[in-house]
């Protein structure tokens, strides 16, 4: 793994760091991070009373080509919901105290003392 991808992967796991506290913050418990639905990941999944939330974390460096939220394309939303697909069926279509399913998407940037700056999009997708 060359030094870039060491440094993205960091960076990355900082802001699922980031979001998950900011979540535990507003309520939620975080029921998994990088979950495998089969070849699907989804970043966090977390719950709140009977919503369940999957949550997909973008992150991305001052010298960016785009912005985090905007390199969510049609192709990764596509791949978020059939992972949701597969873990309703799988663990929640027959758990009672469960009745929703959304799709959240965060953005996180950092600023120059390291702090995370989140911006949080319920129900994106």
């Amino acid at each position: 793994m060359n030094s870039e991808t060491q440094r993205a992967s960091l960076l990355g796991r900082a802001a699922e760091t980031a979001v998950a506290n900011y979540l535990e913050q507003q309520g939620f418990a975080i029921v998994a991070r990088n979950l495998r639905v089969g070849y699907l990941e989804v970043d966090i999944v977390a719950r709140q009373d009977d919503l369940v939330v999957l949550v997909e974390v973008r992150s991305r460096g001052p010298n960016s080509w785009t912005t985090a939220l905007g390199s969510i394309d049609s192709a990764k939303r596509q791949r978020l919901r059939r992972a949701g697909e597969r873990l309703w069926s799988r663990r929640y279509r027959n758990d009672l105290s469960v009745n929703r399913l959304r799709f959240d998407v965060a953005s996180v940037t950092f600023n120059g003392d390291g702090l995370a700056e989140i911006e949080y999009i319920p129900a994106a997708f």
